[in-house]
């Protein structure tokens, strides 16, 4: 019922394109560049855990297959673009939007924001919650990335993902997965908790990125019971994984909703103002997981060592779940000399 509701709401935000707008609004467009970030293997890197990876690989391999490394047809997909009238000095920012819903839309009362921010938003069709995750709603939104960064002038360090409801919960995906890409996340009534199977940590290299370069923005109605409580866990999560550049706007007297034009002014002058951790805490924060890793790993290493290789097996998969990229290549080492293909 939240997912209709919620879909619902947003529908009714449209009723028609202002005609001050339509000027700077480009609809049905399309890409020619498919681009690097959105390649299936560079995607399965980032966004897969790295015994998940493995599990794919092996499989092709067995079914004697190759990975589609471009699933999508860029002359079937369309593309909805708002350009601010004047570029701001230093160049436009940018925020990729990947919605709940189906049709390529610009939420009501945004265009005005976004022109006096000097951002251009960018949104894809079918790339609603029914849409795959995988195949469909991560690469598209990275194409028109990509193909936007090549077309204007603008600013990497401005370079924005959000979304709202479940299109959220992908913002944050892609903001943990490319944080080489995206500097701020706007997470609309959605998010989800990291270091999870669902969220799992990328390699190392990105999740530092993570930790130090990107801004988690959360944009919750007060009334929106479930996502306020989901919010809440996120938070808690990000801090304890040495990430501390997230901030929050209550939505008052609102439920499962798509931000005013108010919030989304709000929202950008928070993202374009970011904070930067204490290096110190960072320090000792980073440390601390890193031996937690260490340890899992070593624990996983004796069992294997002392013929334990159904507990070996299981530890692997915990670990695997838990700290994701972070725990590579050991973990895939230790796996292999569990004598099974990964599973």
């Amino acid at each position: 019922m939240r997912r209709i509701r919620s879909i619902a709401i947003a529908a009714s935000c449209w009723i028609g394109l202002d005609p001050a707008l339509a000027q700077s609004t480009q609809e049905n467009v399309h890409f020619q560049n498919y681009g690097t970030y959105a390649r299936s293997s560079e995607v399965m890197r980032r966004v897969f855990s790295p015994l998940t990876v493995a599990t794919i690989q092996h499989d092709l391999v067995r079914a004697g297959q190759k990975l589609n490394e471009a699933p999508l047809d860029l002359a079937h997909e369309d593309f909805l673009i708002y350009v601010p009238h004047e570029k701001p000095t230093g160049g436009y920012r940018l925020l990729v939007f990947v919605p709940p819903w189906q049709k390529a839309q610009l939420p009501q009362g945004w265009g005005p924001v976004l022109d006096a921010a000097g951002v251009i938003f960018v949104t894809a069709a079918r790339s609603g919650n029914e849409e795959d995750i995988v195949t469909r709603r991560e690469p598209l939104a990275l194409i028109a990335a990509e193909n936007l960064l090549a077309q204007y002038d603008i600013d990497r360090e401005h370079v924005f993902v959000g979304g709202m409801s479940g299109g959220s919960r992908m913002a944050l995906r892609l903001a943990l997965a490319y944080p080489d890409l995206f500097r701020g996340a706007f997470l609309n009534s959605g998010s989800d908790v990291i270091g999870t199977l669902v969220e799992p940590l990328p390699p190392a290299p990105l999740f530092q990125q993570f930790q130090t370069g990107t801004r988690l923005l959360y944009v919750t109605g007060d009334h929106d019971a479930a996502n306020v409580e989901t919010e809440t866990r996120s938070r808690q999560s990000m801090k304890r994984w040495c990430v501390s550049d997230t901030g929050t706007i209550r939505m008052a007297f609102t439920g499962h909703e798509v931000a005013t034009a108010a919030v989304l002014k709000h929202a950008l002058d928070l993202l374009l103002a970011p904070e930067h951790p204490d290096p110190g805490a960072l320090a000792d924060c980073r440390s601390q997981i890193l031996t937690d890793v260490a340890a899992q790993l070593d624990q996983a290493d004796k069992l294997i060592a002392s013929g334990k290789r159904g507990d070996a097996g299981s530890l692997l998969k915990d670990i695997d779940s838990k700290y994701g990229g972070l725990a590579a290549p050991r973990i895939l080492d230790l796996n292999a000399a569990l004598g099974d293909p990964p599973s």
